[in-house]
């Protein structure tokens, strides 16, 4: 149990500040003055201030956040003297106190554009992260390729003519670069014909494949096992691989979001902090156990990307309180060339963070009742 608490503490860890020193390396470039800069939430364990901003530990590992002066409408006034009203630099954060010695611009007075870019640049950093634990993988683990291994008899691939040795290029409209993928496809299809192209002895061909239902499993097949080939990655391939791995998990996150509303998945298919931390320990453990320390920790390496890639996507969701529903503020400030009332567009993240909160709680809940299940 405390391996797996300290494995997730720096599994999120990694990813949060990843995150949120997106925001803040973008906005000090910008000018823009940052009042805190936290990792986790809740009460503050640890905390020191430099260059009038407070960087801060809290107590919950959930999330963190990099707080801009002004960014939710409240900012300090000018004292014009002695006697003159301030309003303490808050940015909108009961208790973050006065901040006269933070450098740089309001976030309110920085141009939009470098708002937008401010914004984007937590899930854009995201994003950076998983391609750079992606490169690692790639060039310790290599690459599974798309090469056809046994083909059952009598089964949908066989009537397509598929055979042993065939490299799946693309299924449909989608590229194909591991075997997984072709994995993937299979065990989400619902009995459509896919179209395949594939090459044969540098021949490349098409075929169309009808996947056929299997009454023990209930699901359909493609009648491929065993595939796969393995590609022990050289030094430019790493990054060729490493930005398909990233490509993989979010075809991943995006198939899943559109199941999720489509209503193909349930709520036990969705894991909030307490899922992710039996993810990371049951991971760590059985690679550990099975391969060794070493591929264990290859195995975290995989989860940060899986994770960081989730948290980039569904930070660009034009959901209020996330990054997303703050660049669709953004950009109608663009297109209205004023910006929205700050009071107004404040309410509206408020409503959306109340919403996630109780999202949040839901999900620990089913979380843990899937846990002593």
């Amino acid at each position: 149990m405390i391996k797996t608490i300290i494995l997730f503490l720096i599994v999120m860890g990694v990813v949060v500040i990843s995150h949120e020193f997106g925001h803040f390396i973008i906005g000090r470039k910008n000018g823009i003055r940052v009042i805190e800069f936290a990792v986790g939430m809740g009460p503050t364990l640890f905390s020191y201030e430099k260059g009038g901003t407070k960087y801060s530990l809290k107590l919950l590992p959930l999330g963190g956040a990099c707080m801009f002066d002004g960014e939710d409408g409240v900012m300090e006034k000018e004292a014009d003297g002695p006697g003159s009203d301030v309003i303490p630099e808050t940015g909108g954060i009961p208790g973050a106190g006065d901040r006269s010695g933070a450098e740089g611009m309001a976030f309110t007075e920085a141009g939009v554009w470098a708002r937008i870019a401010t914004i984007f640049a937590g899930p854009f950093f995201n994003f950076i992260l998983a391609f750079a634990m992606a490169v690692i993988l790639s060039a310790f683990s290599g690459a599974d390729l798309p090469v056809v291994g046994e083909v059952t008899d009598g089964s949908a691939a066989q009537e397509a003519g598929l055979a042993k040795g065939d490299v799946i290029t693309k299924i449909g409209r989608e590229p194909i670069h591991f075997y997984r993928e072709v994995m993937l496809i299979s065990s989400l299809n619902q009995g459509e014909a896919m179209e395949i192209q594939f090459e044969r002895d540098g021949e490349k061909k098409t075929a169309t494949l009808q996947p056929k239902f299997d009454e023990n499993d209930k699901r359909y097949y493609m009648g491929i096992v065993n595939g796969g080939e393995y590609l022990e990655c050289g030094p430019l391939q790493v990054f060729q691989y490493g930005f398909y791995e990233v490509e993989y998990w979010v075809k991943i996150t995006y198939k899943s979001l559109r199941m999720l509303l489509q209503g193909q998945a349930t709520k036990d298919d969705v894991a909030g902090p307490v899922g992710i931390a039996q993810l990371v320990g049951d991971s760590y453990n059985q690679a550990e156990a099975n391969y060794g320390t070493p591929y264990a920790i290859l195995t975290m390496f995989e989860i940060v990307v899986l994770l960081s890639v989730n948290l980039g996507i569904m930070n660009l969701l034009p959901i209020p309180a996330l990054d997303g529903g703050r660049l669709v503020f953004l950009l109608v400030e663009l297109i209205r060339g004023k910006p929205v009332p700050p009071e107004k567009e404040g309410m509206v993240h408020f409503a959306g963070l109340v919403v996630l909160m109780i999202l949040m709680v839901f999900i620990m809940y089913n979380d843990i009742m899937r846990l002593v299940r």
